[in-house]
C-alpha cells in the first residue's frame, strides 16, 4: 500500500512526538490556567494525531491542540463557567466544520496570497525561538509560554528574555548548548554520511543525554542540578481507575444559554482557518509536493473535534510548528502522524515517570532549531528578491504577528496583499498602443482578460487622454469578462465624448455575453 518503508514514519513520528508533548502539555496550561486540565492537551494530541491522522488525507499534517485558540479558550471558560460546559462548543464547532466539509468550504484556503502563508511560517519560527529561549536557559515563566509576543503575564517575550538572562541555571545552559550542538551536528552532510548516525533520530539522542545529564547532577551536584518545575510534568496514575479519571466529559444542560452556540461558531470558524492555513503552509514544506483534499480535512477535523469534546480535549485544528517537525524528521506518509499519536497515548499511560525527567531545555533546543528552519534568512532573501508586491506583504504578516497574534497577523497581511492585487489590476487593466500614420495618429486601447469596475477609472483616463481628430480603436476581443459600469463608459465615449472632439471610434470583441454587472 505504502512505497516508503516504515522505518522513515516511525522515526520521524519519534520526533513528532517528541516535539507535540510539551506543546500539548503548554497549550493546555495557556488554554485553562489549570495544572489539573493538562491531560487534555495530551487528549487532544492523541485524536489529532490517531484520529485525525487516520481520516484526513494530508500525508504529513499533523494535528493537536493550537497555540492560536488560546485566547478563544480561556474567554470561552469565563463566559461559560465550566470546562464541561466548554466541551459542549467544541463538540457543536465539530460538528460545523463537518457541515463545512460536506458544503465543499475547503476551497477558501486557496484564497490566500503564498506571501502571507510564508510570512506566517517565518512568524511562527520566530515566536518559536524566542519563546524558547527563556526554556533553554532554565527560566520557566508560563510554562514552555504562549504563541503571541503578550504574555498572559502581563510580560511580554523582551521582559521574558532579560529575565532569562539575569536568573539562567548552569544546568540549563549546558544542556541546551549541547543539545542544540548535537541537533546541528546530526544535521550536518558528515553526520548523514554515517550510516548509524543516520538511522538515529537526533531529538531522542538529545533527550536521552538532557535525562542523563541532570541524573548525574542530581547525583553528584544536586545543589546545580535541574528541579521539578524545569522538567516536562504528565499528570501519572497510580491505577486504571486514576487514569480514566484524567478524562472530563461534557455537560449538555449548557445548550440551553446562547453563548455556547457563538463560542462554538468562533471555534468552528477559527479553527478551520487555522487549519487551512497551515495545510497550505504544510503543502508547501512537503518535498513530495502532495496537495492535501481540503473539504476531507475539515470532515476530518469536524470528526477529531466531536471526538475530543466528548471526553475531555481541547480543540484541535493541524498545526504548522508540528507538521513541519514531522516533515524535516522524513515523514513520508500519515502512517508517522498516527504513530505520533499512540506513541502520546501509550507513554502518558505507562511512563509518565520516564517523560517527567525530560528536562525543558532539551525541548527548547529542538523547537529552537524547528523555528530556524521555519524562518532562515534565505527566505527572506527570496522574497525581496521576488519585488516588493510579494516582499511587503511577507514582512507585514511577520511583524504583525510578532506584535500581535497569528489571527490579526494573517488579516493585515491580507489587507496589503489584496491592496497590491488591486493596485497591479488598476495598472495593467489595458494596454495602449500609439501609430503616427499618414492619415493621422491612431490608437489601440487592448482590455485585459478580465476588466471589472475597478479599472473603470483608468480605462476613461486612457480615453480621456486620446487628442482632438485621433483615431481609436477600443478592442476586447481578448478579454472574458467585461463589467457593465465600464462598457457603460465605453459606450459613454463612442456615442457622446468622441464625436464632439471629431475622435473617429472602432470596437472589436465588445459583445454582450461578456459583460458582467458590478452589483
Amino acid at each position: 500500500m505504502y512505497k516508503y518503508p516504515l522505518k522513515y514514519d516511525l522515526s520521524a513520528g519519534l520526533v513528532t512526538f517528541l516535539v507535540a508533548l510539551p506543546l500539548c502539555l503548554g497549550i493546555a496550561l495557556a488554554s485553562t490556567g489549570r495544572p489539573d486540565l493538562l491531560f487534555s492537551g495530551i487528549i487532544a494530541g492523541v485524536i489529532g494525531g490517531v484520529v485525525v491522522g487516520f481520516l484526513s488525507g494530508s500525508a504529513v499534517g499533523v494535528s493537536g491542540p493550537a497555540a492560536g485558540l488560546v485566547v478563544i479558550v480561556l474567554n470561552a471558560l469565563g463566559t461559560l463557567g465550566s470546562f464541561e460546559a466548554f466541551l459542549v462548543a467544541v463538540i457543536l464547532a465539530g460538528l460545523m466544520q463537518l457541515v463545512a466539509g460536506f458544503m465543499h468550504a475547503g476551497i477558501i484556503g486557496y484564497y490566500f496570497p503564498s506571501s502571507v502563508v510564508k510570512g506566517m511560517l517565518a512568524g511562527i519560527g520566530i515566536i518559536l525561538i524566542l519563546k524558547e529561549i527563556p526554556h533553554a536557559l532554565g527560566y520557566e515563566p508560563n510554562y514552555m509560554g504562549d504563541l503571541p509576543i503578550r504574555g498572559e503575564d502581563g510580560l511580554n517575550t523582551f521582559g521574558d528574555l532579560l529575565l532569562a538572562v539575569n536568573l539562567f541555571k548552569p544546568a540549563a545552559l549546558f544542556i541546551s548548548l549541547l543539545s542544540f550542538a548535537i541537533l546541528l551536528l546530526m544535521d550536518s552532510n558528515w553526520a548523514k554520511k554515517i550510516k548509524m548516525l543516520k538511522i538515529t533520530p537526533a531529538p531522542l539522542l538529545v533527550v536521552l543525554l538532557g535525562v542523563g545529564i541532570n541524573a548525574l547532577l542530581s547525583r553528584f551536584f544536586p545543589h546545580i542540578a535541574l528541579s521539578r518545575e524545569h522538567l516536562v510534568q504528565l499528570p501519572i496514575a497510580d491505577n486504571a481507575a486514576d487514569f480514566f479519571s484524567f478524562f472530563t466529559f461534557p455537560d449538555f444542560s449548557i445548550l440551553r444559554h446562547t453563548d455556547v452556540y457563538v463560542i462554538a461558531f468562533t471555534l468552528a470558524v477559527v479553527a478551520s482557518l487555522e487549519t487551512l492555513l497551515s495545510v497550505e503552509a504544510t503543502d508547501k514544506l512537503d518535498p513530495n509536493r502532495l496537495k492535501t483534499p481540503t473539504n476531507r480535512e475539515l470532515k476530518a477535523q469536524g470528526m477529531g473535534n466531536i471526538l475530543s469534546g466528548l471526553i475531555g480535549g481541547l480543540p484541535i485544528t493541524q498545526v504548522v510548528v508540528r507538521s513541519s517537525a514531522n516533515i524535516n524528521a522524513g515523514g513520508k506518509t500519515k502512517r508517522s502522524t498516527i504513530f505520533h499519536g499512540l506513541l502520546l497515548l501509550l507513554t502518558a499511560m505507562f511512563i509518565p515517570g520516564f517523560l517527567n525527567k525530560i528536562p525543558l531545555a532539551s525541548l527548547a533546543a529542538i523547537l529552537i532549531l524547528v523555528g530556524y528552519k521555519l524562518s532562515k534568512l534565505s527566505l527572506y532573501m527570496g522574497m525581496y528578491k521576488q519585488g516588493k508586491d510579494q516582499f511587503i506583504p511577507f514582512l507585514i504578516t511577520v511583524v504583525t504577528i510578532l506584535l500581535t497574534d497569528l489571527l490579526i497577523g494573517i488579516g493585515v497581511g491580507m489587507a496589503f496583499a489584496v491592496f497590491f492585487i488591486l493596485r497591479n489590476n488598476l495598472k495593467y487593466s489595458h494596454f495602449l498602443e500609439q501609430d503616427v500614420k499618414k492619415d493621422g495618429t491612431h490608437y489601440t486601447i487592448k482590455l485585459a482578460q478580465e476588466v471589472s469596475f475597478l479599472n473603470k477609472a483608468a480605462i476613461i483616463k486612457a480615453l480621456e487622454e486620446i487628442p482632438r481628430e485621433a483615431k481609436v480603436t477600443i478592442d476586447g476581443s481578448k478579454s472574458a469578462l467585461i463589467d457593465h459600469d465600464v462598457l457603460e463608459a465605453i459606450e459613454e465615449f463612442v456615442k457622446l465624448t468622441a464625436p464632439s472632439r471629431d475622435i473617429q471610434v472602432s470596437t472589436m470583441g465588445l459583445s454582450k455575453n461578456k459583460v458582467i454587472d458590478s452589483v
